[in-house]
């Protein structure tokens, strides 16, 4: 069977027609990435490290990326402040808890002039059900999206005592 010129050519042809379809679907089928038009709302995606208590939440679309830091977590109040890679101009966010669906927007201070560094206190989590609502306003586009609060806590295997 090895000896068959054909099928030694077919084996080493047939690989290298598969990854060029690969691509070549790929580039011909894909969205291709746009920039925000203003005026427009924007979805903001959760990074995976929102759902752990990690203190960090990064949220993004495309280009578009925050990040929030939880500051301080007490029983009544919680401090966050957030670093955008680009100006804002203005971000508001709320807490939710599962019981209701909406709850009053409290606009972050922006802390330097370069407008993409912000901080705001919000009452406390009330459970781990609890959600964060962002909107966000940067170059006339508004970007808005919500994650769970989970991150708020800020725990290491350091931080667990030995059993």
């Amino acid at each position: 069977m090895f000896k068959n010129k054909h099928f030694i050519v077919a084996l080493i042809v047939a690989p290298i027609l598969a990854i060029i379809a690969y691509f070549g679907i790929d580039i011909a089928l894909s969205e291709k990435p746009q920039a925000a038009k203003k005026g427009e709302t924007y979805k903001l995606v959760s990074k995976s490290n929102c759902r752990y208590t990690s203190g960090l939440c990064d949220m993004e679309n495309g280009d578009f990326k925050i990040q929030f830091r939880s500051d301080a977590l007490t029983t009544e109040q919680l401090a966050l402040s957030l670093k955008a890679v680009i100006p804002l101009q203005g971000i508001k966010v709320s807490l939710v808890d599962h019981e209701q669906d909406q709850g009053s927007p409290i606009a972050m201070t922006a802390t330097d002039s370069s407008a993409q560094q912000w901080q705001v206190e919000l009452p406390a989590p009330q459970s781990q059900e609890s959600w964060l609502r962002v909107a966000v306003q940067a170059n006339d586009s508004v970007y808005y999206g919500d994650t769970q609060t989970v991150f708020v806590v800020y725990e290491t295997l350091l931080d667990q005592e030995d059993e």
